[in-house]
């Protein structure tokens, strides 16, 4: 094992043959969530989508592709390397509206429905029937309804601050103009519907208020929650997804640093000790070696691979040390793949600046590379814990 890990870290790692029957094998197992957006045109569901993941109006637009007759998939950022999966149900509050084909296409595939209504719409009979179809055939599918256009019930004011709202479902008083009264009716119509109610308002920043994403935050909370706990890995680092695609460059290396960190994790949660580490620094290889290449840096990547050797040691070491957890069935597994997430993704994060500076002219030592990789992993490891996600004691310094 160890003079294979020598040779992955010493040159060109896997081949591509065996990178690809290896990705096979992992990404049937990788999980990503897919939410299923349920609500009339106009209800917010776009918005919804634009915040989760900071794409433009114009690439969601245009990135929803049709599933069915009435129903269209996104795959973000991409459909070839997904993090998070959307689809939308349309043709709601049509009189010919069948839930049966979205039920037989996406019964098994969604792991959580979001269910758009405007906060004063009155007129949801278009969603409740088909709804309630929906509901009664896999009951145990979490529902989050989403209460939207807050400020219909108070015109002309700022949204209430202090942020009124909490996790429960007792809406305080007072509120402002109408508010209170249009939640309650809000609730007592869905009631038994649905597992969730998060009131937001999404409105584009020339409409004037204070908070133009009111409630987002509280939104994309619940969502981790509510997700089942394999599918929450990826979307407690989703906003570092947003963040990482307002650079052109790194708009094409952020779903490959996604993609190998949840293969890594994938790999890392296997029960057996020890048996997971070949397979994660071979990735994390692979990883360098393709960003090498993005970047059009191949060449100059020589001092980059000395500086892996070393990190692969201490990954490895860390790896090592925490091996004897995966006696314990579940804590030790996840664990495990929540390192492995986290130091793929620093790693990489590592690589992108490392390259970035080359083309700009610098050559970043092995210090420089060193320090910057260790505040990207303390950053990955305080985004994860900030976020809910598994603990990761003792992997806070390089």
């Amino acid at each position: 094992m160890w003079a294979k890990l020598a040779e992955w870290w010493a040159g060109k790692p896997m081949s591509d043959e065996e990178f690809a029957a290896e990705r096979r094998k992992l990404l049937a197992k990788t999980p990503v969530p897919v939410f299923w957006l349920f609500g009339k045109t106009g209800s917010g569901k776009s918005s919804i989508v634009k915040y989760l993941t900071g794409a433009t109006a114009a690439e969601i637009g245009n990135g929803f592709r049709p599933q069915t007759q009435q129903s269209f998939e996104y795959d973000f950022p991409s459909q070839a390397q997904p993090v998070v999966k959307f689809l939308d149900t349309r043709g709601l509050g049509e009189a010919r509206y069948d839930p049966r084909e979205d039920l037989d296409h996406f019964a098994d595939s969604t792991h959580l429905i979001i269910v758009t209504a405007r906060v004063a719409d009155q007129a949801l009979e278009p969603i409740l029937t088909p709804l309630k179809e929906i509901r009664r055939e896999q009951p145990s599918r979490p529902v989050v309804l989403v209460l939207t256009c807050l400020h219909e019930a108070y015109p002309q004011q700022q949204h209430p601050l202090p942020d009124p709202f909490d996790s429960t479902h007792n809406w305080p008083d007072p509120l402002p103009g109408e508010l209170r009264r249009m939640l309650i009716a809000q609730q007592e119509r869905f009631a038994g519907l649905v597992d969730r109610i998060v009131p937001i308002d999404l409105t584009p920043i020339e409409e004037g208020f204070d908070q133009p994403q009111f409630g987002g935050a509280r939104l994309e909370a619940v969502l981790q929650e509510m997700l089942p706990a394999a599918y929450r890995q990826t979307l407690f680092l989703l906003h570092e997804v947003r963040e990482q695609l307002q650079d052109l460059v790194e708009r094409k290396a952020w779903p490959i640093i996604i993609q190998y960190s949840s293969l890594a994790a994938t790999a890392a949660a296997t029960p057996v000790p020890l048996a997971d580490i070949p397979a994660v620094l071979a990735l994390q290889a692979r990883m360098v070696y393709v960003l090498a290449d993005l970047f059009d840096q191949p060449l100059r990547a020589k001092l980059l691979w000395k500086m892996a050797a070393a990190l692969g040691g201490q990954i490895l070491a860390r790896f090592a040390l925490r091996a004897p957890l995966k006696l314990i069935p579940v804590v030790g597994q996840s664990a495990n793949a929540a390192l492995a997430f986290i130091y793929t993704l620093s790693l990489g994060k590592a690589c992108c600046w490392y390259f970035g500076e080359v083309k700009h002219g610098h050559v970043p030592n092995e210090a420089e590379l060193k320090e910057v990789w260790g505040n990207q992993l303390n950053d990955a490891i305080a985004a994860w814990k900030n976020r809910g996600g598994t603990n990761t004691t003792g992997a806070t310094t390089p």
